[in-house]
């Protein structure tokens, strides 16, 4: 090949790459590349949940205490989205 045909064939190679490399740049969104802050995850207190931990505290006891088993009840109602205020 002659130089010539070569020069261009690079310089097409050439202005092939800048132009990806560009619509590259441009479909980056600046604003999605700054760091945000995460939101600290503060849990709302539970009282369901402090009862929970009671009944684990209490092991084979808490399975006949009836406090305990009505708040298996209840979180067993949350987790099938059941709603304890109106019959079913």
């Amino acid at each position: 090949m002659e130089g010539s045909v070569l020069a261009r064939i690079a310089a097409i190679v050439f202005v092939a790459i800048a132009i990806t490399a560009a619509v590259v740049e441009m479909g980056r969104d600046e604003e999605g590349q700054v760091a945000r802050p995460a939101a600290p995850l503060m849990p709302e207190a539970d009282p369901l949940r402090a009862e929970q931990r009671r009944c684990q505290e209490l092991g084979e006891a808490a399975a006949s205490d009836a406090d305990c088993l009505a708040v298996w009840a209840e979180t067993r109602d949350r987790f099938l989205g059941r709603d304890r205020t109106g019959g079913e």
